[in-house]
């Protein structure tokens, strides 16, 4: 991988890779080999020349009139985000949605791996959800401490997402994706993504 500092990379440029990781495994599902930054831009609605510069960021992936070699272009892809390993995860909430991402296969083949399902409810706790026992929220940061957890999902009431986002962090976890609909605070250190269905939905109606 190229020298560059991953910190002088535009954030954005980071989250178009997932993008273009998506692609390229459709691409190889489909056959293929070979593609071009035009392929991959008339897949996306993205500007050859944007996946160009995003690319150039991380070094040379493909030659001029040749285009790029898929199976390649996978795997440095994966080098960059860091996903060429297996990632576990906890999720917290074991509610309607939490039991969804829980039964979810999709994170399996693509880097991450659901270890645990926590929640408060007395009612909750100990139930069977698909491959999980309900833990309590009690046991979350000794789990997370034990296992070596980085990664977790907030599936909460925004009323308690900030509380158990700081005992998340609190046990060690560095990354969070929160779908709870409220902003939450963590430090500089520890990533955060947010899943609002709503928000999105308000953003698609004003063009309607």
């Amino acid at each position: 991988m190229s020298s560059v500092s991953m910190s002088a990379i535009p954030d954005i440029v980071i989250g178009r890779l997932p993008l273009y990781l998506r692609a390229l495994r459709r691409l190889r599902q489909e056959g293929k080999q070979v593609t071009s930054s035009h392929e991959l831009g008339r897949r996306l609605d993205i500007s050859s020349a944007q996946i160009r510069k995003d690319l150039s960021h991380f070094g040379g992936f493909g030659k001029q009139g040749t285009g790029y070699q898929i199976e390649f272009l996978i795997e440095r892809l994966q080098d960059v985000l860091q996903v060429n390993q297996e990632w576990t995860v906890a999720v917290v909430g074991a509610g309607n949605l939490g039991s969804a991402i829980s039964h979810y296969r999709g994170f399996q083949d693509r880097g991450f791996r659901i270890a645990h399902l926590f929640d408060i409810s007395p009612e909750k706790v100990g139930l069977r959800i698909g491959a999980f026992v309900v833990l309590p929220v009690s046991k979350m940061s000794e789990t997370i401490r034990k296992d070596g957890i980085k990664i977790a999902m907030l599936a909460v009431p925004a009323e308690h997402a900030q509380t158990v986002a700081d005992q998340l962090v609190e046990a060690g976890v560095q990354a969070i994706l929160n779908y709870a609909p409220i902003n939450i605070n963590v430090p500089d250190n520890v990533q955060i993504q947010y899943i609002d269905p709503v928000t999105h939905l308000q953003h698609m109606t004003y063009y309607l």
